[in-house]
């Protein structure tokens, strides 16, 4: 499993002492991404992996110098006072389904020789309008007593049953997948738009992380720090989902 996925180190090796790793990619509101991101600007976490795969769909993006920039899959560390983190992020999500499956298999192996204690990944719950100032924030599991210990800590909400539908992408699937490490998702009411930036989700799902694992973040500088990457997020979402429409005749439109 995830033999079609190739992990590049990148800087110098890291000795690690049971980390929590916590996935954050594009999806609906792209709230993972935007939690994961903060994160690792507010922490200056060090990239360790760059992730390839021809799985990756077959595009590029253009900047505002006419370059152009392949679709990235980045993983990050950063130890903070409390915990040791390991951060993935990126532009976009495998493809296809046998890609996310490989996909989740090489990061559950990354985790398994990292000794990590924890999965952590991001999504978003689509809502028919933009959800109240502070958005809920519902949780699943494979293993209850990771439940338990969130729920003791912060506030989420495990009444997920019969409000949370299928959780598409990585995002499900590498919870699900985890055998062997207690994982759980995190999923914060957003609005169902493609277009839609999930700020207020994303806030939802820091506070709740820093609760857990104090990671000494400034939550109150997300709304300011991310206006600086809202237009370049909507755009390579708008991207992608072009893409994704053309190759499977439908859109990119999924929890997770």
């Amino acid at each position: 499993m995830g033999q079609d996925w190739k992990l590049e180190s990148v800087g110098k090796n890291i000795k690690l002492k049971n980390p929590v790793l916590i996935e954050g990619l594009p999806g609906i509101g792209n709230v993972g991404k935007i939690a994961v991101d903060f994160i690792i600007d507010n922490l200056k976490a060090k990239k360790i992996y760059d992730v390839f795969s021809y799985n990756l769909p077959h595009s590029v993006f253009i900047k505002e110098n006419s370059m152009v920039e392949l679709p990235k899959l980045e993983i990050y560390y950063k130890k903070t006072k409390t915990n040791e983190l390991i951060l993935l992020s990126g532009d976009v999500q495998p493809v296809s389904e046998f890609g996310c499956y490989s996909f989740c298999g090489k990061i559950l192996e990354l985790a398994g020789s990292l000794n990590c204690k924890e999965i952590v990944t991001i999504g978003g719950i689509g809502l028919e309008k933009p959800p109240q100032e502070d958005p809920n924030v519902y949780c699943a599991a494979n293993n209850d007593k990771i439940i338990k210990d969130f729920e003791k800590k912060t506030k989420v909400n495990r009444k997920s049953y019969g409000v949370v539908g299928p959780i598409v992408g990585v995002t499900g699937v590498l919870v699900g997948m985890s055998s062997k490490i207690p994982a759980i998702a995190l999923l914060a009411e957003t609005y169902a738009h493609p277009l839609y930036l999930g700020i207020r989700g994303a806030r939802s799902i820091l506070k709740v992380l820093e609760d857990k694992y104090k990671l000494g973040i400034n939550i109150d500088h997300l709304d300011d720090e991310i206006k600086d990457v809202e237009a370049e997020v909507i755009k390579k979402t708008k991207e992608i989902q072009d893409l994704t429409k053309k190759r499977t005749g439908k859109a990119l439109n999924y929890i997770g």
